[in-house]
């Protein structure tokens, strides 16, 4: 199951309305035009029986070809107006499909780290790509004829009431057997449409995850178990699929044979009414003909009425990240508290720490750490100590369970995206080349920046300039592809050029080579003099150049002191170092 939230019923009628008002001028001009449409469509039937009725009193052949032209000329106005309704209708959806994607584009980017990266890759690709796609779809397309179907369903309803209300009788009884299937339907297609789509989401996260770990999952013999996973992942997802198709069948079901008692009872009785001369034959065929003709736009609801459900479920986990947290809750279940003020100051505390991920055990215990402006810390330990947890923490990815860390007295976790990222940046190992120039990568940090500030800050990481085109050079799958390396190196090119106080740094240039990495390493430190730098390191020379080395082991803070004074005390980093010199 996601852990982003889905949008309840209310909320998203309520998201609808505002998504209608925003855009009112063109949707009440459309409205406007459809039942201007509808009206004109009722006169066919209504005109063929009153020249029914006319020609048994004898009418002439003026007075029929009189009404032929009449039943021509609205049948062209009809057609007119229908046109014009059907283009602002789409003009009216493609634009508020547009608003759908910049907002949920919007909410995605102010979600935290961690929240996005618990979420997972399939839910939030499902809801970007498969979920909005529908929800536009369904403004563009479906939208427009359900109003056009509602506004002629309405009309022809009063139309048949005013020929013959004790026909038109007949017709309400058919309307009646959709309305009750409809309302069987309802009730149970939200939760099936909403479990199809999350398991929708749960394949393509497995199997995106399948793919993005090929080689992992081919060294290791993985293929059974990632095979077997997919298996369950399909099943999952065939079996929500098949409690949906097994809702619409027995739906439709249930319109077809409403569809059939209107027919069934007007004919016979329609003939009767007139034999008895309660009704006249122009009147028994008006109604005869309204019937038939409501069946299409019955038909259009009934088909639509099935694709919203599979929209609205859609339109609820887009809507979804709208109450979502744009900062990380407290493990607690309570909401982020807004910060009071701005930092008073970069320096970074770290105060009685405590960390849990979710449904697990502390992995960090009653952490205490004063980090200096400006100086270089590295944080090292053997594997599962808690290295990367504290990197998290200390970028204000994650919050503590208990405990705090806080930046000039303000919890880290509590600044808004915009104003953390210029407090700390976090860099790891895994690092993301867009599409696009060099160029462009480049000013994602500073849009501002020159072609020589670019230059300068891929000079700071051992660049290579050898790309075909410089700066201009498009970056990509199907252009220029970046190795892990050189993807490390422009990732941190970006770090320099984004210039914050606070620079994490977890296995950052874990893809380099060791001689490649240290000169990589001590280059950025230049780089970012007076900033503060945190590095989270394997490769213990990092922690020879630093100022201070912090030794973590399970989850405490077991050492704290710079390299030589850590060797001397013959402690637990001093084991470390050993170990890894003759590694």
């Amino acid at each position: 199951m996601s852990t982003l939230p889905i949008a309840s019923p209310r909320q998203v009628r309520r998201a609808a309305v505002a998504l209608v008002r925003s855009d009112g001028r063109a949707f009440a001009a459309v409205l406007a035009l459809n039942a201007a449409a509808a009206l004109l469509g009722l006169a066919g039937p209504w005109l063929l029986g009153r020249l029914i009725d006319r020609v048994r009193d004898g009418a002439t052949t003026g007075d029929v070809d009189r009404v032929g032209l009449l039943l021509l000329g609205c049948a062209l106005a009809q057609i007119l107006l229908s046109r014009q309704a059907r283009y602002l209708a789409h003009r009216f959806g493609e634009r508020s499909a547009a608003k759908v994607r910049e907002q949920l584009l919007d909410r995605v980017l102010a979600l935290p780290a961690g929240t996005a990266e618990r979420a997972g890759t399939g839910d939030l690709t499902s809801r970007g790509t498969a979920d909005s796609t529908a929800v536009g779809e369904t403004l563009r397309d479906a939208a427009p004829e359900l109003l056009v179907a509602c506004a002629q369903i309405l009309f022809i309803l009063g139309a048949i009431l005013t020929v013959s209300p004790l026909l038109g009788a007949c017709g309400l009884l058919g309307v009646l057997g959709i309305a009750f299937a409809a309302r069987w339907y309802l009730r149970r297609s939200r939760p099936a449409y909403l479990a199809d789509r999350a398991a929708t989401a749960g394949l393509a996260e497995t199997l995106s995850a399948t793919a993005h770990g090929a080689r992992t999952v081919d060294a290791l013999g993985l293929g059974p178990q990632r095979l077997a996973a997919g298996r369950a992942a399909v099943a999952e997802a065939h079996r929500a699929r098949m409690r949906t198709l097994h809702l619409r069948l027995r739906f439709f079901a249930g319109i077809n044979l409403s569809y059939a008692v209107p027919a069934a009872l007007v004919l016979p009785l329609g003939a009767v009414l007139v034999a008895h001369g309660a009704v006249t034959p122009g009147a028994a065929v008006a109604t005869a003909l309204y019937l038939q003709r409501i069946v299409d736009p019955l038909d259009t609801v009934v088909v639509l009425l099935e694709g919203l459900q599979s929209s609205t479920a859609a339109y609820a986990r887009v809507e979804g990240l709208a109450p979502a947290p744009a900062s990380v809750p407290a493990q607690g279940g309570g909401p982020a508290a807004a910060p009071a003020h701005e930092p008073a100051d970069d320096r970074i505390r770290v105060s009685g720490v405590r960390y849990a991920y979710p449904d697990g055990p502390d992995v960090l215990h009653g952490l205490d750490l004063d980090l200096t402006p400006g100086e270089r810390l590295a944080v090292v330990g053997p594997s599962g100590s808690g290295k990367t947890t504290l990197g998290r923490l200390l970028a204000g990815v994650e919050r503590p369970r208990t405990g705090s860390v806080t930046v000039g007295g303000v919890p880290l976790a509590d600044l808004a995206p915009e104003r953390l990222r210029r407090q700390v940046v976090l860099v790891t190992q895994e690092h993301h080349v867009f599409l696009g120039t060099l160029r462009d990568n480049l000013r994602i940090a500073a849009p501002g920046a020159d072609d020589a500030a670019l230059t300068a800050a891929l000079d700071a990481v051992g660049w290579q300039h050898d790309l075909p085109d410089g700066l201009d050079t498009d970056l990509g799958p199907a252009a220029t592809r970046l190795d892990g390396a050189r993807a490390q190196q422009l990732a941190l090119a970006r770090v320099i050029l984004a210039d914050p106080h606070t620079l994490v740094l977890d296995e950052a240039t874990a893809l380099l080579d060791p001689t490649a990495a240290r000169h990589t390493e001590r280059a950025l430190a230049a780089a970012l003099t007076g900033r503060t730098v945190i590095a989270i390191a394997h490769r213990l020379h990092t922690a020879h150049d630093a100022d201070r080395v912090a030794v973590l082991d399970r989850g405490r803070l077991t050492a704290l002191g710079p390299h030589e004074d850590l060797l001397a005390a013959e402690g637990p980093y001093a084991d470390l170092w050993h170990t890894w010199r003759t590694a």
